[in-house]
C-alpha cells in the first residue's frame, strides 16, 4: 500500500433523506492502494457513504474529492459523471446484471458504449477478466443459469472491464448462500493483493481482519472508531464496537 497518497478525501460530509440525517459530518480519506472495510449495524450510513463515492448519492454538505474530482460542486457535468463512473467501479448486493444479456454481453456493453472499444477489443478484455474470476467457460451463459456466487464474480469482472482505479463493494456477499461466500471473497482478496484501491462495506469480519488495511466502524451516521483492521477487530476500544462484534459472533 502506498502511503500519503489519498485517492478519496471527504471532509465534514452530510447526507439527509428528508428529515432523516444519515451521514452526520464524516471526515476521512482513503489512500491509493488501500483496502478499507466499512462496518456497522444496518442503517448506520455505511452504504450511503459508499454510494456518495461514485455520486449515486449527492452529499448535502461538506467536500468530497474522488481521484481529483470534486463531487460536491453544484455544476457537476454529465461528462464528469461519466468519467467518474469509468474510474470508480461498484459491485452491489444484488449483482445488477442484465438478465436478457449473456455473461459476455454484460461485460462488453460498457467498454463499447462508454470507452468506445470495438466489439473485438471488448471481447478480449472481457475474456481476460472472466479468466481472472474463474468463469471463462460461462461467457455464453445467461445470469439465470448461474449461481449467486457466479453472478457476483461476473459483476466484479464487469466492473474490472472498465479498468477502474477504485472498486466499491456494497455488502457483496450478503445475498449469497454461505457456501458461495468464499469464492467471491477469494476474488476480492486477489484484487487486494494486486494493489487495487477497495472500499468494502461488509459483515465478513474474517475477511476484514485478514485483507483490509483499515476498518471504519460507523454508528448512527458517524465514524465511531477506526484504525488498523486487525487491531480494531481484535481489540475494540469502544463499547459500541464491542457490542456490534459480539452480536456478529452469535449469528
Amino acid at each position: 500500500m502506498k502511503n500519503s497518497n489519498p485517492i478519496i478525501i471527504f471532509e465534514n460530509i452530510e447526507k439527509n433523506f428528508g428529515s432523516l440525517k444519515v451521514l452526520k459530518g464524516i471526515t476521512g480519506e482513503i489512500q491509493s492502494g488501500e483496502v478499507v472495510a466499512v462496518i456497522g449495524a444496518s442503517g448506520c450510513g455505511k452504504s450511503t457513504l459508499l454510494r456518495c463515492f461514485n455520486r449515486l448519492e449527492r452529499i448535502d454538505h461538506g467536500s468530497l474529492v474522488v481521484n481529483g474530482m470534486e463531487l460536491s460542486q453544484p455544476n457537476f457535468q454529465t461528462q464528469q459523471l461519466r468519467q467518474l463512473r469509468t474510474q470508480v467501479g461498484m459491485v452491489f448486493q444484488q449483482f445488477n446484471l442484465f438478465p436478457h444479456l449473456s455473461v459476455l454481453e454484460n461485460l462488453t456493453l460498457a467498454p463499447r458504449k462508454v470507452l468506445g472499444k470495438t466489439a473485438k477489443e471488448s471481447a478480449q478484455i472481457a475474456g481476460l477478466y472472466l479468466e481472472k474470476v474463474g468463469l471463462f467457460d460461462k461467457a455464453s451463459a445467461y445470469p439465470e443459469q448461474l449461481s449467486g456466487g457466479q453472478k457476483q464474480r461476473v459483476a466484479i469482472a464487469r466492473s474490472l472491464c472498465m479498468n477502474p482505479q477504485i472498486m466499491l463493494f456494497d455488502e457483496p456477499t450478503s445475498a449469497l448462500d454461505p457456501e458461495l461466500v468464499g469464492e467471491v471473497l477469494q476474488v476480492m482478496q486477489q484484487l487486494a493483493a494486486e494493489g487495487m484501491t477497495m472500499v468494502v462495506v461488509t459483515h465478513e469480519m474474517q475477511f476484514a481482519k485478514e485483507v483490509a488495511h483499515r476498518v471504519i466502524f460507523m454508528d448512527k451516521g458517524v465514524v465511531a472508531e477506526q484504525g488498523a483492521a486487525y487491531e480494531v477487530i481484535t481489540n475494540p476500544q469502544s463499547d459500541r464496537l464491542r457490542t456490534f462484534l459480539s452480536r456478529l459472533d452469535k449469528v
